[in-house]
């Protein structure tokens, strides 16, 4: 399955989740639910996985984690803020790169239309 499958499946059950709970909890309640819900549709999900970082080739455990990451392939950064900032995309481009992963997904769930809030954010695709 290419990265831009596997983000239209997440798209849709995103939207979905949101439809059924709407926006104003916590990102961990997103977190879990979307996770659950990838899960539910035969997606391989893993939550909070660790990204080292390496400066000048020593690998350096500095607390980065992917809320998400779907089929090895596409990384998720879940939010619930008022408004995505520019240093949120800026985060999660920081996390691609440092990945070398293709796509990454951020979705704001605190917001009236969710398809107003899911950002695409590509790293050579």
């Amino acid at each position: 399955m290419t990265e831009n499958e596997i983000s239209f499946k997440i798209i849709g059950v995103a939207l979905e989740l949101h439809k059924t709970i709407g926006p104003g909890l916590l990102e961990s309640v997103y977190e879990n639910a979307l996770a659950y819900d990838l899960q539910q549709c035969g997606l391989n999900v893993r939550q909070q996985v660790a990204l080292p970082f390496i400066y000048k080739s020593v690998k350096l455990e500095v607390g980065y984690r992917l809320d998400l990451l779907v089929e090895e392939k596409v990384i998720i950064e879940i939010k619930s803020v008022d408004i995505i900032a520019t240093v949120h995309k800026a985060q999660t481009l920081t996390y691609l790169r440092l990945s070398g992963l293709k796509l990454a997904l951020l979705i704001n769930f605190n917001c009236v239309q969710l398809k107003n809030d899911i950002i695409r954010i590509v790293n050579h695709l």
